[in-house]
């Protein structure tokens, strides 16, 4: 019988650790969270040899240091969990600063592996390393690996299954920290090592290592403890004692230490030949991260993505569209005809969710192209770029890449302000992120750009509404860091990972992923939102109407005068409905906006379970305005919609002044769910809405206003 083992995936950012995840598990794999926490669990499974192996892809990280919930989930699990073995994944490029992580983890005594990653990439960059030399001096042993190329893959594997069954003769060498620290450690050690409860997962050098850093993780568990008192009292006199020596913490004095043991171990093992003095990264930013074009080639990939997307999708989603219109007319000729069941079925649930599942192409080449940019290594240079601007509005580089992640979605966005250190940055980061318009409101965009804007201005809006976006974030983060969160921005550090072309499993796999999300809330949670908006659109059930439509029907002269009382009573019935009533009661709020169609209020109600759902909703609600046997268009409904007037109800201007108020407006529930979560407070959430929704308005009627003063209405 197969026996399980527990591996754990550690490694830097950038470091090709999810490619190594990927190469290993293939589609086996599992997505959670972390329990009690918002940080993504991944776990993959596969066979090897007579074990059957459960691969845990740890966050990326720096270091186990407590400074973010990411390196505290990491070093959590590796004390708390006990992995059988951890495999580190070092960019073997820039071996220094990836070992500094590979050192903690072997303070921690667990079995460890490195796996060498980009070796072809240190070898072009004139890196030679001596891996035997390397190992024994570490006291782990290491493979040399290519990821994008799934090299020896299986011996990664073999070297893994080896130290677990105990057959490598290999032992990591304690690091000594100085006689002065050697001395407070060991004092804390003995202390610690009283209580066998606290010692039970962890050492009590490990501990003490800890304490004297300042590890609050640490010293929160140890403070509970039987020798809790006394061993805090220690340290703080050994903490003051080791500052009057060193004249420095001694959390600086230990990473030093840590460094030495590095450079030496690098020094003694991996030459460097210099006749290759500027790698291709380095030639390449020359270019990329050029004062004067860095900033107009970032903005111009960032238009080409949107061009690339809305042009390849544009034949994808009518086939779509036409295949639904079909599926509708097809599914109400088995029904009862003007029955409750073909009207739910019909218009509820194919019409709302098929307006809005015609727009999967766009979401997945949209994942698509961002994964690509986020894998070649180019996002980390946006944020590089980025820097300098982003201290003029009082954030830093760091900021940029939670801001750039809400372009797919706000969770993950938002979740990423943990690795911002400084409070004042991180909330003014997170406060702003909505205004990044996600993956969800792409098929807003994509409905009216499309019903309303030609398709070779179709790219440029796009971009243009994603721009508006961004300026509306800058300009909010510099009122809040101004007005709100006064103080000076932290200072900001980035590693530039080298460029390296993204294998296809890897882009596949990544937008797998993300467009799997955007299936599962297409199936779940807008499949209610349609039912719901359908409910809501249809009852209640016999309003009294202002004609009395069936003896106007039975007098009718021909079949065109009988299809129009009978939309005619439609209307009446959906605005004499709850949906209507919650439209009629909001509309006042939006005509300073151009938006006159009472449809609109209710769509932006349902907007906020899930941003789709403004689209199923107007599906839903248009759904009663085709023509009999006619295949079903959303994009046809909203250009023939009409004011009493007779003049159209939709514009480009208009349509244009909706989708910037469906870009700025509230957050959907989930998003604020995981600001609560993230600030622990209702405070900033409620705060959230509210604000959103004011700039919302504002900035919709300027453009309106502006538009009509211009002569563009």
């Amino acid at each position: 019988m197969a026996k399980g083992i527990k591996v754990a995936l550690a490694g830097n950012p950038n470091s090709g650790k999810s490619t190594i995840f990927n190469n290993l598990t293939g589609i086996r794999q599992h997505v959670g969270n972390y329990p009690g926490v918002t940080v993504e669990k991944k776990e993959g499974y596969l066979s090897y040899r007579d074990y059957d192996i459960t691969i845990v892809d740890l966050p990326g990280t720096y270091s186990l240091t407590a400074h973010s919930l990411d390196e505290i989930v990491a070093r959590n699990f590796i004390v708390d969990e006990k992995p059988d073995v951890v495999i580190d994944v070092i960019d073997t490029s820039n071996l220094e600063r990836n070992l500094y992580l590979a050192v903690q983890i072997m303070e921690l005594g667990v079995p460890l592996v490195l796996a060498m990653n980009m070796a072809d990439l240190a070898k072009k960059r004139g890196i030679l390393i001596d891996e035997d030399k390397l190992s024994r001096l570490l006291g782990v042993p290491l493979v040399t690996t290519v990821a994008t190329k799934k090299l020896h893959m299986n011996q990664l594997l073999e070297k893994a299954v080896t130290l677990i069954e105990g057959k490598s003769d290999l032992h990591p060498p304690v690091i000594r920290y100085g006689r002065e620290v050697e001395k407070q450690l060991g004092r804390l050690s003995a202390e610690i090592a009283r209580d066998s409860e606290i010692t039970r997962h962890r050492s009590p050098r490990w501990l003490a290592l800890k304490i004297l850093e300042g590890d609050s993780v640490v010293i929160d568990r140890v403070k509970k403890s039987a020798v809790g008192e006394k061993v805090l009292s220690m340290s703080e006199r050994g903490i003051a004692y080791l500052r009057s020596i060193y004249g420095d913490d001694p959390e600086a004095i230990i990473a030093e230490r840590r460094y030495g043991f590095i450079s030496g171990a690098c020094d003694e093992s991996m030459k460097r030949n210099f006749e290759l003095r500027h790698n291709t990264s380095d030639m390449i930013d020359t270019i990329l991260l050029n004062r004067l074009l860095g900033l107009p080639i970032f903005f111009f990939l960032i238009w080409l993505t949107f061009k690339f997307v809305f042009s390849l999708s544009a034949p994808l989603i009518h086939g779509i569209e036409i295949l639904f219109g079909y599926l509708g007319h097809l599914v109400g000729l088995l029904l009862p005809e003007g029955s409750a069941i073909q009207s739910l079925v019909v218009d509820g649930v194919i019409g709302g969710v098929g307006s809005v599942i015609v727009f999967i192409p766009v979401i997945y080449l949209l994942y698509f192209a961002l994964s690509f940019l986020e894998d070649s290594g180019y996002l980390s240079r946006a944020a590089f770029l980025m820097d300098k601007f982003m201290h003029k509005i009082g954030l830093h580089g760091r900021s940029f890449i939670p801001m750039l992640l809400g372009f797919g979605c706000s969770l993950p966005g938002i979740m990423a302000t943990r690795t911002i250190e400084d409070e004042n940055d991180r909330l003014t980061t997170l406060l702003v992120i909505p205004f990044m318009s996600c993956g969800a409101r792409l098929p807003i965009y994509i409905l009216f750009i499309g019903a309303f804007f030609s398709e070779k201005d179709a790219g440029n809006i796009l971009f243009l509404i994603y721009f508006i976006g961004i300026l509306v974030a800058v300009v909010m983060a510099k009122i809040f860091r101004s007005y709100l969160f006064r103080g000076k921005s932290a200072p900001f550090v980035m590693e530039l990972p080298p460029y390296r072309m993204p294998t296809l499993k890897g882009l596949v796999i990544h937008m797998w992923e993300k467009g799997v999300l955007y299936l599962k809330k297409a199936g779940t949670v807008i499949f209610a939102g349609c039912v719901l908006m359908w409910f809501l659109s249809n009852f209640p059930m016999n309003p009294s109407y202002s004609k009395d439509y069936d003896l106007l029907i039975r007098e009718a002269k021909g079949e065109r005068q009988i299809a129009e009382l009978e939309r005619d009573r439609n209307m009446e019935k959906m605005k004499k409905s709850y949906a209507g009533w919650v439209g009629k009661t909001m509309a006042p709020a939006f005509k300073p906006l151009g938006l006159d169609d009472w449809r609109v209020g209710v769509g932006l109600v349902g907007g906020f379970v899930a941003k789709e759902i403004f689209v199923a909703t107007l599906g839903t609600l248009y759904a009663v305005e085709v023509e009999e046997g006619e295949p079903y268009s959303l994009r046809q409904a909203l250009k023939r919609a009409r004011r009493s007037d007779g003049d159209p109800l939709y514009t480009p201007l208009v349509a244009f002044s909706l989708m910037i108020f469906c870009l700025l407006y509230l957050p959907c529930v989930a998003t604020i769910g995981v600001i609560r979560k993230e600030t622990g407070s209702w405070k900033w959430p409620l705060f959230t809405i509210a604000y959103t929704i004011g700039v919302a308005w504002i900035v919709s009627f300027l453009i309106y206003q502006g538009g009509l003063l211009l002569g563009l209405g």
